[in-house]
Parts: structure tokens; sequence; C-alpha cells
């Protein structure tokens, strides 16, 4: 998008800044030669019956460092919360570009008490007729629960190359302790006992992990290509980003594994009138190339960096070591001043669970729609209130800030 266009999209545009002002001084006209603030923060409230009511904070922020054209924005977000049921939870992410896009500083920091419903290894699918295969794969899909306490440190660094591409380095620290993995099905009023069998219990005993606690630690190495226009909200562009990371002992990870992620995204703007009319597709992959995984740190469903994917199923619903997910999103305007714009999506996942269940051979469908709301014409930052569905019953309300892709 030009410079004249961006002007007038922002002159046209109408926020949640804008509805407060009215709201409060009617009478009063905004003042132009303000500088806008980047910040955007916002209450959070959700539930669960894994986790009970939640309620907390969230912010983002956006900003274009220096004043050298074509320097993309750079990004943060923070989130704190609390839940009735005691789960603690605190977020903290960047993604930083330097004037001209010279290096690019990506990472994040995640501390919580948590607890995850499991439902087991795979797709979906029991490849093998036996009982242990029966419980690990939980091919009707109920809910086991798990309670840990979690660190999570990532820290990545790029330098351009040439234009829009990048290659760059860093580490990843992953430690889960205390776990209590409980046999007891959601909704169901019996204790956990050490001989009851669970998905996480079996895994651990098949490939060696300590049930109770494991780290994985290593190193990230990557290659980056983007032509986004924006990265809160693209109307147009790819991003594309192809990562290997190797846990190593030696960095006190509980085992040593290679593994390959792959991220890819298109953005079509589909009107030369009206840009926010876009086509959006996302695949994300992540296959174990040699090693083992600690169970919770399988590829999965909303396990992507920003937890954003498989949208009509909770995070880890389908997990594997190997995953592959795509979506396809259309992103519309409601209003002429954008205020209110609405989507509609539609996704795929398939696994290869290491048990005869082969990538690509089975796949499990979600889809469903949402409203936005823009909280921040400067930054492009969308409120999101999706509703979407998957299979085995599966269905859910997500709420977020910017987009999911």
């Amino acid at each position: 998008m030009d410079t004249h266009a961006q002007v007038r999209e922002h002159t046209e545009s109408y926020d949640i800044g804008d509805m407060i002002h009215q709201l409060i001084s009617p009478n009063k006209h905004s003042d132009s030669t303000k500088k806008p603030s980047g910040i955007t923060p916002m209450p959070s409230v959700d539930y669960n019956p894994s986790i009970g009511f939640q309620i907390g904070s969230k912010a983002v922020a956006g900003k274009i460092l220096g004043s050298e054209p074509e320097t993309l924005m750079s990004v943060a977000a923070a989130s704190a919360s609390v839940t009735t049921k005691g789960i603690l939870y605190f977020y903290l992410s960047h993604n930083v570009y330097t004037p001209r896009n010279k290096w690019n500083w990506q990472g994040n920091l995640v501390v919580a008490r948590s607890v995850l419903a499991d439902f087991g290894l795979g797709i979906g699918h029991q490849a093998r007729n036996t009982a242990t295969d029966r419980v690990l794969t939980n091919p009707q899909r109920m809910p086991y629960i798990q309670r840990a306490v979690y660190y999570s440190l990532r820290e990545k660094v790029y330098k351009q190359v040439t234009h829009n591409l990048y290659l760059g380095a860093g580490v990843s620290f992953d430690i889960r302790r205390i776990i209590r993995d409980e046999a007891k099905k959601e909704g169901e009023n019996k204790g956990p006992t050490d001989d009851d069998l669970t998905p996480y219990k079996l895994y651990n005993e098949k490939y060696g992990f300590d049930q109770r606690e494991y780290q994985a630690n290593g190193f990230l190495f990557n290659a980056q290509f983007t032509s986004m226009d924006h990265q809160n909200q693209a109307f147009k562009g790819i991003y594309s980003d192809l990562g290997i990371r190797i846990n190593q002992s030696w960095m006190g990870s509980s085992k040593n594994s290679v593994q390959l992620t792959t991220d890819f995204r298109k953005y079509w703007s589909l009107s030369a009138q009206n840009q926010s009319h876009v086509l959006a597709f996302w695949n994300w992959g992540s296959y174990l190339l040699s090693g083992s995984l600690p169970y919770p740190e399988l590829a999965g469903s909303g396990k992507d960096n920003n937890n954003r994917s498989a949208r009509g199923y909770v995070l880890g619903y389908f997990r594997a070591p190997l995953y592959c997910y795509s979506e396809v999103e259309y992103r519309f305007p409601i209003l002429s001043n954008h205020f209110l714009s609405g989507v509609t999506f539609f996704n795929v996942q398939t696994a290869n669970d290491g048990l005869g269940t082969k990538l690509f051979s089975k796949w499990q469908p979600g889809g469903g729609a949402g409203l936005r709301v823009l909280f921040n014409k400067d930054t492009r930052t969308n409120l999101c209130l999706d509703y979407a569905f998957g299979n085995y019953g599966s269905h859910g309300f997500f709420l977020g800030l910017n987009e999911a892709f």
C-alpha cells in the first residue's frame, strides 16, 4: 500500500479510541497533531471446564523504529491472568525490526502454573487394536487432566542478507516440572492413582522420559522470507520461515532430538478499491527428524508460536511427532470506517503418530466465523471474536488481539 493510501485509510478509519473520545468528550474534536499511542491494552476474560473462569489483562504494542522507508513495524505483546482453579499465566513476546530491517529480534517468555486437557497421541485414529494403543491414541478423544509448572524462554536474531531474506539463530528452553497426570476423565470426581494408565504415562514409558519433569533445550537455526505489508494485519505479501531445532542433553535437555519446522503464509487483496477484502492462506508444520520429544512438546493443535492455529479445538487436541496444518481465511469489511469487519475460515490437520497412522492419510477439519473490532487504527490492531467447530463435538469461542495469522 502506498503512503497516500495509508494516510487515507488512517483518516477514514474509526477505532475504539475514537468511540471512547466521543463518549467522554462529544463536543471536543480530537487533536490530529497529537502523536498516537501504539499500545493497545484490554481485559482478558475466558472460561473453560479445565481451567475454570479466567480473568486478567493483555496488551499489544506496535511501533516503527527510526524513520527509514520500508522499515517493518515492530510489535510486542504481554498477558497476565489467573483462574478460579488457581492457574497462573504470564506471557511476554516481541518481534522487533531495526531501521531498514537490517536486524530482526524475535522471542517470548512464558511462566505458568498450568492445567491442560490431554486427548491422546495422534489424529484421533487407532492404528493397532491393542489395549496400550487404545489408551495412547484415545480415539474417543476423552480428555485427561495434566497439571504442571511451566517455564519457556525463546530468543532468535535474524540478519538481513538480501531484500526480504533473513538468516537467523537462537536458543530455546522449555521446562516443565511437578507434572501431575490425572487418569480421571474431565467431569469425573475420581482422583488420580499411580496404577491408572494415561497417554502421557504410556508415552513416557515407551520413550524413556521421567513422569514428573522434563527439559527440552536446544539451538534454533532459521531462514525467513517476508514481503508482508504489515505485521499485525497484512493485506498482501508472503511470510515464510524454515527452521531446524536441535535439542541437546549437554544443555539440560532430557533427550537429544532434531526437529524441522515450516511456516508459510500468503495474502491476496481482492479489491483495488478496498484492500481489506483479503484471502489469506497458512501452512504450519513440525516434523521430528531424529531422537524423541517430551510428550507435551509434540507438535499439534494450537502449538504454533502464537498458539492461534486449529480454531475449533483446544490446545494439544491432536498431537504427534510429525504434524501438518493448513488454513484458509476470507477477511471482509462490514462498515466503511473499518470499525467492524468479519472473517470466515476453514482448517485441516493431519499427523503421523509413529504407531501406524501416516501423515496425510487421516485428516481432521475445523472452521468457523468471527467479528473484528478495530482497537487501534495506528497499528491495525483488531479485537478478534471467533466461534469455531471441529470433530468429536469440539467447539468454542476464541478471543484474541490481532489476526490468527
